[in-house]
């Protein structure tokens, strides 16, 4: 599989385009279809490898799963969405998650949000 077939099929994953994720990633429009004959930029592999949560070895064929066993598709979404909250509005969402899901918060007090965010 190409690093343009395993980019195809992870943006097929999530219900976008290749001119979406490239819009999204600010990249021309047509840029990711390139890569069914030129091989991306280190820059771009990583943007494509940052956006999907996917490593660049596995974008390159160099590991055949995306994620560690233990990721999920929503906690990638969910952590996406925090990145780009400001300090204040990443404080409120976690003291919502802990009062939500407060046992799942206790159980876990020793990790640091820094880790993830």
């Amino acid at each position: 599989m190409s690093i343009f077939d395993r980019v195809k099929k992870l943006a097929d994953k999530q219900n976008i385009s290749l001119s979406e994720l490239a819009k999204r990633l600010d990249m021309g429009e047509n840029s990711l279809y390139k890569w069914k004959s030129q091989n991306p930029t280190v820059e771009k592999l990583q943007k494509v490898a940052d956006y999907f949560n996917v490593s660049t070895d596995y974008l390159l064929g160099r590991e055949t799963t995306p994620h560690d066993d233990f990721c999920d598709e929503d906690f990638f979404a969910i952590e996406r969405a925090a990145k780009k909250l400001d300090p204040v509005d990443r404080q409120k969402l976690r003291k919502i998650m802990e009062l939500t899901f407060e046992k799942a918060f206790s159980e876990d007090d020793d990790i640091d949000e820094d880790d993830y965010l």
